[in-house]
């Protein structure tokens, strides 16, 4: 699937949504990071370089997203079909 650079916008929006329903909260903050999921306190915190491209923000938080345990819940077929293609590009 090809994805348009205007169209991670979105795709960021729907992969913060699902964070929020699983429980997590995504940050956007500066600094010499990657970024990534982590515990904070008992908070369940992602965190994103705010420096990084969309594509590398949406990246992060399929990665994430991953990490909290995506596989049991209802994802729309595209919704889970992006993810799954940004973590094959993240992985090579």
């Amino acid at each position: 699937m090809k994805i348009k650079e205007k169209e991670f916008e979105d795709i960021i929006q729907e992969l913060k949504d699902l964070a929020a329903q699983l429980g997590a909260t995504v940050r956007f903050e500066k600094g010499d990071f990657k970024g990534g999921y982590c515990l904070l306190k008992d908070s369940k915190v992602i965190v994103i370089n705010k420096l990084a491209n969309t594509q590398r923000k949406a990246m992060i938080l399929c990665t994430a997203l991953k990490e909290l345990g995506i596989d049991q819940i209802y994802l729309t077929p595209r919704l889970r079909e992006i993810i799954d293609e940004m973590l094959e590009v993240e992985n090579k």
